[in-house]
């Protein structure tokens, strides 16, 4: 048996997690991936050619995150005509036939993490947003969450907003351009760890003295470990390789004639230095989630 997987780019850790976690859940039930990944990060175009090669090549399901909320979408189709399961993760499908989504609360999470920023800002303040790729569905919802928690928080204000792309060095190269935005500036809100790192790189290069506090969401080990050093505040834990995971476990139990819903959504929590220690290891070490405590639990 054979899952073909999609993710967006090589570039972000956390689509590297969602490959490893599909791979280790597959060798699991004794089978195989096929990992199909655009060498330009989140091209539609290049996606749209993986789609029409993995259908081919006819996998037994696929496991997929589009590139874009719409441009994929004829593709997408074509794995109903070959009536190839589809199991979907991180970023809603707006085409087609699924078994499942598989992912998180985007709004919400991004609104937990800006108010426990602003919880620890504690009075006035104001902040830099680092957001992330404006053709991401989860970066949207994301800001929506961070304008949200900004609604409720009418102390705190927003210096610049930057778009960091959800890449590393993007980010860094962004946020060293508005160097003349930083002064007085308590905090930076990013929306995902990435970026957050890039914001890291941009102050130790400046080396100006600088160090506001610095949030993310992913809990990367790079971030957690960043964490444990108090060089980051926080991050929220939008677990791409659980999401895999569930998401190629729900394909085996599919293709059995197992009953999967239709949405199965993870939980989050804040990890901060008070519980980093639990998350501080490298993704290969950490545990799989549950099947039963995360779908029926």
């Amino acid at each position: 048996m054979r899952i073909a997987v999609f993710t967006k780019n090589r570039t972000n850790p956390a689509y590297a997690a969602a490959r490893l976690g599909a791979d280790r859940t597959a060798a699991r039930f004794g089978a195989t991936t096929t990992h199909y990944v655009p060498e330009a990060p989140d091209s539609a175009p290049e996606q749209i050619a993986l789609i029409k090669r993995a259908i081919a090549e006819k996998p037994d399901a696929a496991v997929f995150v589009p590139c874009h909320e719409t441009e994929v979408n004829d593709a997408i189709l074509g794995f109903d005509a070959a009536s190839i399961p589809l199991l979907n993760i991180i970023v809603p499908t707006t085409a087609g036939r699924r078994v499942t989504f598989v992912g998180s609360d985007d709004r919400a999470l991004a609104k937990n993490i800006a108010r426990y920023l602003f919880g620890k800002i504690a009075g006035p303040g104001t902040i830099i947003i680092v957001e992330g790729a404006p053709a991401s569905a989860t970066s949207h919802l994301r800001l929506r969450g961070f304008q949200d928690a900004l609604a409720e928080h009418k102390e705190i204000t927003v210096r610049c907003s930057l778009q960091g792309e959800y890449q590393r060095a993007t980010a860094r190269d962004v946020f060293l351009a508005a160097k003349d935005q930083w002064p007085g500036a308590d905090a930076v809100l990013c929306a995902n760890d990435a970026m957050a790192l890039g914001v890291l790189d941009a102050l130790a290069q400046a080396r100006s003295g600088f160090r506001p506090l610095i949030v993310g969401v992913n809990a990367i080990p790079e971030a957690v470990a960043a964490i444990a050093l108090g060089k980051m505040l926080a991050t929220a834990n939008f677990d791409a390789m659980a999401m895999s995971e569930i998401a190629t476990e729900a394909a085996f139990r599919h293709l059995r004639g197992e009953r999967v819903p239709a949405e199965i959504i993870l939980p989050v929590q804040v990890i901060d230095a008070a519980n980093c220690a639990a998350w501080n290891a490298p993704f290969e070490a950490r545990p799989s989630p549950d099947w039963d405590s995360i779908v029926h639990g």
